[in-house]
């Protein structure tokens, strides 16, 4: 079973991987001066994050650092936010391709993951991200995987049909301001990156690069996150 995940996920390979393919989405930013039509994700109305919402988020910093203590194994590189962030207004296409934004998803456990058909470890994780969502999504808890690849949604589309990923929701933005806004935060070095929030929009903790949230290690880290309300 050790042999199956190390074949998986060959940490230091994909990680490299991910940093080149997060180089790329950053040159590919450079080049896109406006939104591609189609795409309607900027024109969510973003709630403006008040000071409630900034106070409430950094009073959580204890509860990011306990939760740190159940990221092992296949998810050990899942970082405590420091300081933990109000995320509600990070705005994307829904599965009905309309605009939304985070806080649509608020009363629940959110992981965050973008990822794109061009980036080889986004690729090998999707399968296993379905699966979490498969085996723990509910009204508690649901993965939201973005695809940010530029252009109409034909590639991602048919990439998530040949694969088989039948449980995840279809999320959008091929304007790259997403992975924009997280860069700019400091969250992004490249693709993937996942994010883990609480119910009230906060950021808990976040990763770049793949990892296996198929197996208990990663239950384990999400059970943690929904106990803590």
């Amino acid at each position: 079973m050790a042999a199956e995940k190390k074949s998986l996920f060959p940490a230091v390979r994909l990680v490299l991987l991910a940093v080149m393919a997060g180089a790329l989405a950053g040159a590919v930013a450079v080049y896109v001066t406006s939104r591609p039509a189609g795409n309607n994700a900027a024109e969510a109305t973003a709630p403006a994050t008040s000071e409630a919402d900034v106070a409430a988020c950094a009073a959580k910093a204890d509860r990011a650092k306990a939760l740190a203590a159940s990221a092992t194994g296949d998810v050990a590189a899942m970082l405590p936010a420091d300081p933990p962030q109000s995320l509600k207004g990070l705005a994307f296409n829904g599965p009905d391709g309309k605009p939304m934004t985070l806080a649509d998803r608020a009363g629940k456990t959110v992981l965050l993951n973008l990822w794109a058909t061009w980036c080889a470890p986004c690729r090998e994780e999707m399968p296993v991200l379905n699966a979490l969502q498969k085996a723990s999504g509910n009204e508690d808890f649901e993965v939201v995987a973005v695809n940010v690849d530029t252009g109409d949604d034909a590639k991602p589309k048919k990439f998530l049909a040949e694969t088989g990923i039948d449980t995840l929701g279809y999320y959008r933005d091929n304007t790259l301001a997403l992975f924009n806004d997280l860069k700019k935060r400091g969250l992004a070095l490249g693709l993937p990156v996942t994010l883990l929030v609480d119910r009230e929009g906060c950021l808990l903790a976040h990763m770049n690069g793949p990892a296996d949230w198929a197996g208990g290690d990663a239950k384990r880290l999400i059970d943690a996150a929904k106990a803590g309300g």
